[in-house]
């Protein structure tokens, strides 16, 4: 559960810093979301 907090603020992080336009946003949390789900599938 730590692990996937700590992945969760990273991604925030970078969610937040990396898009300059609506396109680089919805990029930012696909990419997020990818991580999100990779990480609970892997903790399964």
């Amino acid at each position: 559960m730590r692990k996937f907090v700590g992945l969760a603020l990273v991604a925030g992080a970078l969610l937040v810093s990396a898009c300059n336009t609506i396109e680089g946003a919805g990029k930012d949390v696909k990419s997020a979301g990818n991580t999100v789900a990779k990480t609970a599938h892997d903790a399964k």
